[in-house]
């Protein structure tokens, strides 16, 4: 069976600079040497071994997409529009430098550790982590990682995170300025410490500069699928007060959406809501959402950018880094005066 040596001894070169062609690093090899090298790989019919290389390198080529979630009852890890982009993005990316990708939504700290172990993860990406036991368990494994989306106070962790906060402003101070004054948010379940609270912290920022006061009862909790927030939407469509809804997401606003009208409830006539992320969804739904903005592709490109370049043990000048958010308009909010019935 032909090896990497055999065929960097036939082409004159390194095994290195075959390595960097088989894992397709093709930037740092001359368009001549490749093609050589290509019509040897050929010919031979050479297929590299993950397997060898994984004992060789005591790792593999696989670097691992981890969601710290609890396992949800309905949909899947990737069911969200926006997770779906950010994993293409870093596949794509990942790809392109000769490695493999993992997706695993995991809930205990063991179950990441045997994880690793048993696949040789050679980095990780981790989303929706708190600076708990599970954290510490990733720092002891000794694989280089990147947070996504978590406020863990270590300035030596590389993490990418959003203007969480100043999103949930956003959106609360658009319905508000609209002229809505009963404003509902909508959400998976708060924790201290994470996303969703930083963003309904910005809700209440912007509804203390309207003089409204906060009402822990207009704060809904719900999986983020389609089909829990066609229950919420139903839910929502029987409580005349509320005239605009803060949805985290804007797979949540879709289902939120599809229950109102399914109760006869218009959007944006009767009700408007405001979503989160700006994903493909929100061009599709009717009318199409309102949503604050953030750049999915963009955040997993520089995640995979962090983890290349602590395998390859090079500087990182900024390990730390919020990306911007701002509000897109689109159809689906109206002043409240603007309603012309009521289903009710």
């Amino acid at each position: 069976m032909v090896t990497l040596k055999d065929i960097a001894s036939e082409a004159g070169v390194s095994i290195t600079t075959v390595s960097n062609v088989v894992h397709r690093r093709k930037s740092r090899v001359s368009p001549e040497l490749v093609e050589k090298i290509w019509s040897i790989i050929e010919r031979e019919h050479y297929v590299p071994s993950m397997s060898a290389r994984s004992l060789a390198n005591r790792a593999s080529s696989i670097i691992g997409v981890i969601t710290h979630l609890t396992p949800q009852t309905t949909g899947s890890t990737v069911s969200d529009p926006f997770l779906s982009t950010f994993v293409d993005s870093i596949e794509k990316r990942l790809r392109e430098e000769g490695y493999y990708l993992m997706i695993r939504a995991v809930e205990e700290a063991a179950e990441l550790a045997a994880l690793s172990r048993s696949w040789r993860l050679s980095g990780l990406i981790l989303t929706g982590m708190f600076q708990d036991d599970f954290f510490f368990t990733v720092k002891e494994l000794g694989v280089p990682f990147v947070l996504i989306d978590s406020y863990v106070d270590d300035p030596d962790v590389c993490s990418i995170g959003l203007e969480d906060e100043k999103g949930g402003y956003l959106a609360a101070k658009y319905l508000l300025e609209k002229g809505h004054r009963t404003v509902a948010f909508a959400s998976p379940s708060i924790r201290a410490g994470g996303v969703i609270e930083k963003r309904l912290n910005g809700y209440c920022r912007a509804l203390a500069e309207y003089d409204v006061p906060f009402d822990p009862s207009l704060v809904f909790t719900q999986e983020i699928t389609v089909q829990e927030g066609r229950k919420l939407g139903r839910l929502l469509a029987a409580k005349r007060e509320i005239t605009g809804i803060c949805a985290s997401a804007d797979i949540l606003a879709a289902g939120i959406m599809a229950g109102l009208h399914a109760c006869g409830v218009s959007v944006p006539g009767d009700k408007s809501i405001v979503g989160f992320d700006d994903s493909y969804i929100s061009q599709l739904t009717y009318p199409t959402l309102t949503t604050i903005h953030q750049d999915a592709d963009q955040k997993g490109v520089l995640a995979t950018d962090m983890i290349l370049r602590q395998l390859r043990q090079t500087p990182i000048e900024e390990k730390s880094i919020i990306l911007p958010v701002h509000l897109v308009e689109r159809d689906s909010v109206l002043p409240p005066a603007a309603s012309s019935r009521n289903p009710f």
